[in-house]
């Protein structure tokens, strides 16, 4: 008589792992679902705070956060980062000439180079590559520094004191980043720019003239300020999260480290998203 087979033994020990891993693979779904909408909603608080703050000292005159202090600060983002920002985008400059030369000069139209890298640096690339070193130089050191200040228990001797942090430490901070990361995208447009005038004339034999010229023609007002408009925006999340990260900071100085990554991971995937988002809705209204 033939044996009547029967079921694997392992059977439901597979079954009993496949349900276990997906209710891990569900668990870890949620807790980073959760660590997402507490990390947003840590930073519209924090936004409200600074507003709040703003509104009170510059247009109540109800509170001051030190004018020195945010001297200070736009010191330490903005001028010492000029450097960095004119060698990057001078670079970018040089390398989108030479590669687009060799398929303009396929169509005859060599000198549009101009056109391109005119446009490109002044809607696209300068607040966009301003803000991601910007958030490197500048973002990962405020994120360090409000982090030792928690972990040195200074956040806990200003609230003792009944000072906020946030009108002392983000404000001025939160501030000096939104107005210097304007005015580094404006010289970035200058640079980069220049940077492709020195590679059509010098490399790609390309009229000095007639490269202002085109340039002239192919920047209109619109650029411009669409390029601009963008560096405000990229600021207040540079600003918003290294001091989220910062104040957040617990672990001693692993935490700091930690923190300092994360505020440079953030800050480039936050400025990339808001880029798409800000360039759809130009697209999208003619701009």
């Amino acid at each position: 008589m033939s044996e009547i087979p029967t079921k694997p033994d392992y059977a439901p020990s597979l079954a009993i792992t496949a349900v276990e891993n997906i209710g891990r693979a569900t668990l870890g779904l949620g807790r980073s679902s959760l660590g997402v909408i507490e990390f947003v909603g840590g930073m519209i608080c924090l936004l409200g705070d600074t507003l709040r703050w703003i509104w009170r000292a510059a247009i109540l005159r109800e509170a001051r956060f030190g004018f020195s202090h945010l001297l200070a600060q736009m010191v330490r983002v903005g001028i010492r980062s000029i450097p960095i920002i004119c060698l990057v985008q001078v670079f970018i400059g040089i390398i989108l000439s030479l590669q687009m030369a060799p398929t303009m000069k396929t169509y005859g139209q060599l000198e549009q180079i101009a056109t391109i890298v005119a446009i490109a640096m002044t809607r696209e690339l300068a607040p966009l590559l301003s803000g991601i070193v910007l958030s490197g130089f500048a973002g990962a050191a405020i994120a360090a520094e409000l982090g030792t200040m928690v972990e040195s228990e200074e956040i806990k001797a200003l609230r003792a004191c009944a000072l906020d942090p946030v009108r002392f430490l983000v404000v001025p901070r939160f501030l000096a980043t939104v107005i210097m990361l304007a005015v580094l995208t404006v010289i970035a447009d200058v640079v980069g720019i220049f940077g492709g005038f020195l590679t059509g004339t010098v490399i790609l034999d390309i009229g000095s003239d007639a490269y202002i010229n085109t340039t002239r023609i192919a920047i209109t007002h619109k650029d411009f300020l669409s390029g601009v408009a963008k560096a405000p925006l990229f600021g207040m999340l540079i600003a918003l999260i290294a001091c989220h990260e910062g104040l957040s900071v617990s672990g001693g100085a692993e935490g700091v480290g930690r923190a300092t990554t994360n505020t440079v991971v953030k800050c480039i995937v936050a400025l990339i998203t808001a880029d798409v988002i800000a360039t759809s809705l130009l697209y999208a209204f003619g701009l």
